[in-house]
């Protein structure tokens, strides 16, 4: 008699998971914030998980309104999962609202962006993204100008010196095209494309990451701080570039001095310099 398979599987899993980082019990501010940061990115998440770190505004006796936040989060493509921290009245009212909790040890607070720091912890190369550092508001750009800066604060200065870097691991190569929707993460090491990166698409590295082809997509390089970490790229064409948690999101388009070139990009001190390859 042929055995039966098992009808599952129990296992736990690093997930790639975004984390909102909730700074204020005043929803209305929050839900303002989100709507001036997202609406200029509105194909930025899809339907994407993220947990809510409430670390912040674990000694405020009021509970956020969770129920009205999960809606609002649902119009900008997030969907709300659970919760980090947050005091026990904040972990049970979540509960009530359908999240759930989270242990604070998987998450460590590294990734902001403007006031609405997020987070991004992961490990599986070809699937998941790793915790990124600070990203900032670094949003201009220019051939050879610096953009915004995008400085840490002194808590998270603290926080990068005290986390080791990853060992550098040999260059990983990607020889075909990357599909819409793969996350590719180079750990450890730089990472080498020779195919197109479509839109959707992420790469994600240590070190460097070299495009030989298009970049429809995003590339995340010094994923673990790294700033002297670059991208090169045959053709930007990109979504997002980032250079270690300083980013720059095209929600505008490439200017035309630079759409569909060959450039480089990297930060020169807290700015992030997108800028053509020498001919």
């Amino acid at each position: 008699m042929a055995r039966e398979e098992p009808a599952f599987k129990l296992k736990i899993a690093n997930l790639s998971l975004f984390v909102l980082y909730v700074n204020t019990t005043d929803m209305d501010q929050l839900k303002k914030q989100l709507d001036m940061r997202f609406n200029k990115t509105q194909d930025f998440f899809s339907n994407t998980p993220v947990a809510l770190d409430l670390s912040a505004i674990e000694h405020f006796n009021i509970s956020p309104d969770f129920t009205g936040l999960i809606s609002f989060m649902l119009d900008h493509g997030m969907r709300a999962t659970g919760v980090v921290g947050g005091s026990t009245e904040q972990r049970e009212a979540a509960v009530q609202s359908g999240l759930g909790l989270f242990p604070d040890t998987i998450i460590r607070p590294a990734l902001k962006s403007a006031s609405i720091p997020v987070a991004i912890p992961g490990s599986d190369a070809e699937n998941t993204q790793p915790e990124l550092p600070e990203l900032g508001s670094a949003i201009g750009t220019g051939a050879g100008e610096p953009n915004n800066s995008c400085t840490p604060d002194s808590d998270t200065q603290q926080k990068s010196v005290s986390q080791a870097h990853p060992a550098f691991r040999p260059t990983m190569i990607i020889s075909k095209p990357v599909r819409t929707g793969q996350r590719i993460y180079a750990e450890g090491a730089n990472l080498v494309v020779l195919g197109v990166v479509n839109a959707g698409a992420e790469l994600i590295a240590d070190g460097d990451i070299h495009i030989y082809a298009p970049l429809r997509g995003r590339a995340i390089a010094g994923a673990q701080g790294n700033e002297g970490a670059r991208v090169f790229m045959h053709s930007l064409e990109a979504e997002l570039v980032s250079i270690a948690g300083c980013f720059k999101v095209f929600e505008n388009g490439i200017p035309e001095n630079l759409r569909g070139k060959p450039v480089q990009v990297h930060l020169d001190g807290s700015d992030l310099i997108i800028e053509p390859l020498l001919s």
